[in-house]
């Protein structure tokens, strides 16, 4: 059976384009309305022609990451993308337990595919941000800095589905996080409780699976990842609920 693209390891120059262009966003720590460079620019920056920038730019703009003013140039978009505040904002209530438990199942479901592509498709240095990304969530243990591992936990699941190789799936990972913190206005300081020390063995299962090429390994080492974090978000309900 012939390959896909995708299996070939081919990929259109529009759409790693359009990745580089986000992750331009992200080293330049631009916001929501900041101007961004002009297609020329970017064109030079990312060694590539303007035409594939004007492309990646169509994608980046259809997903609600960039907006492009006629005469004035490009700029970041005001919300998180098609996945962003506006829409999502609009139906999540954060005290609402079953509103909190479906998105625990739906970052189950992102989190197993993430973890499937990037064990197919991560680079060396993708590895590398994972790794760094899991031995920060370490040291935040090890020291009780909570931010820290807070920090490195974010770090860790969002260099997982760069990895991917899927904006559509990059984009979710990144609204579903956001949205979950919001979970913590019910009184909760954190999502995981009593599971920090097991969630860094998780987080070491995942990479592992992942560096190892091991698709569904990595999908497995994911899944009991979210499973085991939802099973201690009840645990401090349920303690908070019934605490004298």
């Amino acid at each position: 059976m012939p390959q896909t693209p995708r299996e070939s390891g081919y990929r259109p120059g529009y759409e790693v384009a359009a990745e580089e262009v986000l992750n331009l966003i992200a080293r330049l720590r631009l916001r929501p309305g900041d101007r961004m460079p002009t297609e020329n620019d970017l064109a030079r920056q990312l060694g590539t022609s303007r035409t594939v920038v004007r492309e990646a730019v169509k994608i980046l703009s259809a997903l609600g990451r960039v907006r492009a003013q006629k005469g004035r140039g490009l700029y970041v978009a005001d919300d998180e993308g098609m996945l962003g505040t506006g829409r999502w904002a609009s139906f999540f209530l954060p005290t609402d337990l079953d509103h909190v438990y479906m998105l625990f199942e739906f970052r189950r479901a992102q989190e197993m595919e993430t973890s499937r592509l990037a064990a197919r498709r991560a680079t060396p240095a993708e590895l590398g941000a994972i790794e760094k990304a899991a031995a920060l969530c370490r040291q935040g243990h090890e020291t009780g800095r909570e931010e820290l591992f807070n920090d490195g936990d974010d770090a860790f699941h969002t260099s997982i589905a760069d990895a991917s190789h899927n904006m559509f799936l990059q984009v979710a990972v990144r609204e579903a996080r956001r949205l979950q913190a919001q979970s913590n206005l019910i009184g909760l300081s954190g999502s995981l409780g009593g599971h920090v020390a097991k969630a860094i063995e998780e987080h070491e299962a995942i990479f592992q699976a992942i560096r190892a090429g091991d698709p569904e390994a990595a999908a497995q080492a994911a899944a009991t990842h979210i499973d085991n974090t939802l099973d201690d978000y009840r645990r401090q309900i349920q303690q908070r609920l019934f605490a004298p």
